[in-house]
């Protein structure tokens, strides 16, 4: 290689990181505190926002590395959504994992082509105990509320979570905010 030559794949590095500096840093930051920011705005921000981002903690309390935005309902003050059985939100509760951490907002997808996106860490959040709720009621409720919030997109899911739910391919699962956190 000649003097100050730079191969292809070091100077895409090189960008890539440049780029995820500004987002990484403060989701260190934020880890090295080992809470999720608190805000009065977390009742406003369950009732408008389309997404939560959910994080199960592990046994000692850190979050995992998971932090997949989903749909989600406001139900009887708790955030409920419905998921594939095979995601790590699901496998986690089946191993006792039943705490977990809350962003609420859209903050666009957290996982990119370049790295992560941690703006969710900018929103108002809540560690939460979780469940998996076996209620067809509660079930028929919240689709009935994403017919109004994903006017678009539930047409081609409905179905989809519906059965899922019923056949054990599909979980429900509540996380309710935790007072003692």
């Amino acid at each position: 290689m000649k003097p100050f030559e730079i191969r292809r794949r070091d100077f895409l590095t090189v960008c890539a990181g440049a780029l995820l500096w500004p987002t990484v840093l403060p989701a260190a930051e934020h880890e090295a505190k080992g809470a999720a920011p608190k805000t009065a705005d977390l009742g406003k921000a369950l009732d408008t926002s389309g997404f939560v981002y959910v994080s199960p903690l592990k046994s000692d309390g850190a979050e995992s590395t998971c932090h997949g935005e989903v749909w989600f309902g406001h139900l009887d003050g708790a955030a409920v959504l419905i998921t594939s059985a095979g995601t790590w939100k699901a496998r986690a509760l089946g191993l006792g994992l039943d705490r977990a951490r809350v962003w609420v907002g859209d903050h666009g997808r957290w996982k990119g082509v370049l790295g992560r996106n941690e703006d969710f860490r900018k929103a108002p959040a809540f560690d939460a105990r979780a469940e998996i709720v076996k209620d067809d009621a509660q079930l028929e409720r919240l689709l009935a509320l994403y017919d109004t919030k994903y006017p678009e997109e539930i047409g081609s899911w409905r179905d989809k979570m519906r059965n899922g739910y019923h056949d054990g391919s599909r979980v429900l699962i509540r996380y309710t905010p935790d007072a003692r956190a």
